[in-house]
């Protein structure tokens, strides 16, 4: 069967996460080779390890998508990039209304998360632009379309994000470089207690965050890792080759249109 990303090459910022793994086993399944980049050297070589075994290939670097000499210097040694798709956590703030938000709370995640986007974006495209081909990448939670209460500072966020991609899709387009994004919220298997508290400062058992959701979702269900890869990995490869600027809903219809 033909694999989808033969001979490609790949950096996924935030590879050591659980959407980032899970995209980046995938692609490498699909005949990519895959650059693994991220603050946490351990999580980072797990997620080698796992693809290794299978017989793929991955490379690990500690790169901090906001640091511009690191994200620059880690492309650079790279090269050849097909492939960007940035993961990279924002650590937004959510279950405080926006009346009663710190300025400094609100507008953390709000200079971090377009930072390593245009950082990661703009280091792609310098080796992108020559070949005339490539592919970048992005994910949100689709907050930027809706109104939910006590998102906090994410809607916002994500807003600032996708319009830079979308600026990019115009820049970039006639050189040959696609841009395309995913949109996803509560996939199984990605929430803890602990990054509930870290976003919202309340413990919370993540199973009943996953029911709530679900239950407001058109498909009464979440979306799995694996969707969420096999999109990613769908949107990455030569199959996609007419779509641009557009962001793909895989929240399980709990973002309307």
């Amino acid at each position: 069967m033909t694999q989808l990303l033969t001979d490609k090459t790949a950096i996924i910022y935030g590879g050591g996460g659980n959407i980032g793994g899970a995209v980046a086993r995938t692609f490498a399944r699909e005949g990519a080779t895959v650059h693994l980049a991220g603050r946490t050297l351990e999580s980072l070589e797990r997620v080698a390890a796992d693809i290794a075994a299978a017989g793929g290939r991955a490379e690990v670097a500690v790169v901090d998508a906001t640091d511009e000499a690191s994200v620059d210097a880690h492309a650079d040694a790279i090269g050849r990039i097909d492939v960007s798709f940035n993961l990279a956590g924002r650590e937004d703030a959510q279950g405080t209304p926006l009346a009663g938000m710190a300025t400094e709370r609100f507008m953390h995640a709000l200079t971090l998360g377009p930072r390593s986007a245009f950082l990661t974006t703009r280091a792609a495209a310098r080796h992108m632009v020559p070949r005339g081909s490539g592919v970048l990448l992005h994910l949100t939670s689709g907050s930027s379309r809706g109104t939910a209460p006590g998102m906090g500072n994410t809607g916002p966020t994500d807003a600032a994000v996708e319009a830079l991609y979308r600026y990019h899709a115009a820049e970039l387009g006639p050189s040959g470089i696609r841009v395309a994004g995913i949109h996803t919220a509560a996939v199984m298997g990605t929430l803890t207690r602990e990054n509930i508290k870290a976003t919202s400062g309340r413990d919370v058992d993540p199973d009943a965050v996953y029911e709530m959701v679900a239950g407001g979702t058109m498909l009464r269900r979440l979306p799995e890792l694996e969707q969420i890869a096999e999109t990613a990995t769908f949107l990455a490869s030569d199959r996609a080759g007419a779509i641009t600027s557009g962001i793909v809903n895989a929240t399980c219809g709990l973002v309307p249109g």
